[in-house]
């Protein structure tokens, strides 16, 4: 990773907690975000999107995989690159604590509210039970790099994702196949979720 560069870790970070902050709708923090990543230079929106992919590929582990399938009882590999892109747009704080931690999304204030909302329009039949701004994907904000670049430098998609790879930051998503960082497990052990993962456990009452 590249020590110095125009737009730093902190000032990426700054840029996800800002678009947060500043906005009250989802629609509205991607054309936030859109437009103070196009009034950057093509190297600060690279930077970007460097760090966007070094931040979403901490995520990318067997763990991480683990509580998103046990929690919402699915698995795909789509749906969990779009959680992982919600992760990310909580912020640094609550992305810190998950990455250093996935057994912590349990405890993450942001959870338990759309858990809370969750559960408040299962018990009154109310489908779908999440809202656009509410439900834990963010597949969009992925994507909010690629108008900037294009007026940048005149340049498609492919072209930045060579720039980030020439930084040697090479993402982990879309996922290929179980591209997971960590130990590989069983996830149908209930013994290896009570011992990897115990506040999912006791979240899910298998213990």
């Amino acid at each position: 990773m590249p020590e110095s560069c125009p737009m730093d870790e902190d000032a990426f970070w700054e840029l996800v907690d800002r678009s947060d902050r500043e906005t009250d709708t989802r629609k509205k923090r991607l054309a936030w975000l859109d437009g103070e990543l196009s009034r950057r230079s093509a190297e600060e929106i690279a930077d970007f999107s460097m760090w966007w992919d070094s931040a979403t590929s901490r995520l990318c582990t067997w763990d991480m995989y683990a509580v998103y399938c046990y929690v919402f009882s699915r698995q795909s590999f789509n749906a969990f690159e779009y959680f992982v892109n919600w992760l990310v747009s909580l912020g640094r704080v609550a992305f810190e604590q998950v990455a250093a931690d996935p057994d912590s999304l349990v405890e993450l204030p942001e959870f338990l509210r759309l858990m809370k909302v969750l559960r408040a329009r299962i018990a009154a039949g109310k489908y779908p039970v999440w809202s656009v701004n509410e439900e834990p994907e963010f597949e969009l904000l992925a994507y909010v790099t690629f108008e900037p670049y294009r007026k940048a430098t005149g340049l498609d998609t492919s072209h930045l994702g060579d720039v980030v790879h020439a930084r040697g930051v090479h993402a982990k998503f879309p996922l290929l196949g179980e591209n997971f960082d960590g130990e590989e497990w069983d996830f149908e052990d209930e013994a290896e979720i009570g011992r990897r993962l115990p506040r999912v456990a006791s979240y899910l009452g298998i213990f």
